[in-house]
């Protein structure tokens, strides 16, 4: 069993990530853009007298796409001005020119532009006749990760993108859930987790394996410590904090299994889905008759997989990647939004790739029959009956669903090491999810979406 599925890598076409040079140069035994003394010299002196702001370029001229967005971060951290230019040179940034961010530019192998009042007057101007749009972004949003103690065996590529990018988060989990401790965070992600809390169903093929067994013992401890009777019922009750936290204006972003496990134990409030491995009590057989769906944030009508083996959750997954009925993967397009009128899916979706190679999780899509109405598809594989990427509101928050595990490893083996950030320095999938870390600092307006 897999966190992803079997792909030929060999067969996988390689986007070039070498060729560019940054203001520190290349390391070539190291893959690594370093700072040269020259540079840092360069990014701080007064080299241009009429420049008025700093490009971050984010085309295919960027040299390092993932930690350009932690400088923009890091200039939102320092109370600097920022602009979003959605659409405009694949959604680059705007930042005052000053020394400290050249500095800091330089230091992280970013590439930027100095540009002139002149320019930035004809770039508005561009700007104002196409499809495009300057939005402002406010301030650094606080970033949490939920996410167990222990280290599992594998890794997640939101964590793996924040570090890599410099920005900062917080780990929260069931206790901080639960005593309401997410109002401290405007941005919330939802770790690899299984909310319906049957260890996503691992114990088929792993039982007796350590890091399983600690797994069920870290869970179980905490289910007690709380109050509950066993895990499968605490974590019920932490999917409906994190509910009411969308509810109440939070951004929610989720990948993998967290997506389709959340909505499922949402729905379940009142129905038995989980294995006796994890409650002690059979499912119901009638539970997917017995769901409700008003519940939910995504998705509706689905079946679940209440058969303890069978490595499935339901069918909101459309491929399915750990049972005989394995779907192969191809690649998923995002759409083109219309970044004045609909600029949240136009934030969410800015990429200098536009057509993206699909990866394996252990939710891989999600069914289109199966998305409520009024979700929003920000990218699908075309002709096939199931999408990559969605996006929804609930009362005054939103939430944002990226299937699939890994965008740089489309087959993730537990135990497997994690993704070398530092070879995909300009990894479209990674940056629809630092997208997502941005997206709550954009000024807010009524929106037409």
């Amino acid at each position: 069993m897999t966190d992803g599925g079997p792909v030929n890598r060999a067969g996988r076409p390689e986007r070039p990530q070498g060729g560019q040079r940054s203001a520190g140069g290349w390391d070539a035994r190291r893959g690594l853009v370093v700072p040269s003394l020259l540079a840092l010299i360069l990014a701080v002196s007064p080299r241009s007298a009429c420049a008025q702001g700093l490009l971050v370029v984010m085309d295919r001229t960027q040299t390092n796409h993932l930690k350009a967005y932690g400088l923009a971060y890091w200039a939102l951290q320092r109370g600097a001005r920022a602009e979003w230019l959605l659409n405009y040179r694949s959604g680059s940034f705007l930042l005052p020119d000053e020394p400290a961010i050249r500095t800091e530019a330089a230091l992280r192998g970013v590439t930027i532009e100095s540009i002139s009042g002149a320019d930035i007057a004809a770039m508005r101007a561009l700007i104002a006749d196409a499809n495009m749009e300057a939005v402002p972004l406010e301030k650094a949003p606080r970033v949490a990760v939920y996410s167990p103690p222990n280290t599992t065996p594998w890794d997640d590529a939101v964590t793996l993108a924040l570090t890599y990018a410099g920005i900062p988060y917080e780990k929260v989990w069931d206790r901080e859930v639960l005593t309401n401790d997410l109002k401290r965070f405007e941005w919330l992600h939802l770790h690899h987790e299984d909310f319906t809390g049957q260890y996503s169903k691992f114990y088929i093929s792993y039982a007796g394996a350590d890091w399983l067994e600690e797994e069920v013992a870290r869970n179980t401890e905490m289910a007690r410590a709380l109050g509950f009777e066993n895990v499968p019922a605490l974590k019920r009750a932490v999917a409906q904090r994190i509910r009411e936290y969308v509810e109440g204006g939070g951004f929610l972003f989720a990948m993998c299994s967290a997506t389709e496990t959340l909505d499922l134990e949402l729905g379940a409030a009142s129905v038995d889905i989980a294995a006796p491995f994890s409650d002690g009590t059979p499912p119901d057989p009638q539970a997917s008759e017995k769901m409700d769906w008003s519940r939910t944030l995504a998705f509706r009508a689905a079946v679940v997989e209440t058969n303890p083996a069978i490595s499935a959750f339901s069918d909101i997954d459309g491929h399915q990647v750990n049972t005989p009925w394995r779907q192969p993967l191809g690649a998923f397009t995002l759409f083109a939004f219309s970044a004045k009128f609909d600029p949240v899916p136009a934030m969410l979706t800015q990429s200098h790739e536009s057509l993206i190679d699909d990866f394996y999780g252990l939710t891989t899509s999600f069914r289109r029959d199966r998305l409520k109405p009024g979700v929003l598809v920000l990218a699908e594989e075309k002709g096939a009956p199931w999408v990559k990427y969605i996006h929804g509101t609930l009362g005054a928050g939103t939430f944002t669903f990226f299937a699939g595990h890994d965008p740089e490893d489309p087959e993730h083996k537990i135990g497997d090491p994690p993704t070398d950030l530092d070879l995909h320095p300009n990894s479209p999938g990674y940056r629809l999810i630092l997208n997502n870390v941005l997206f709550p600092a954009a000024k807010k307006k009524k929106l037409k979406t």
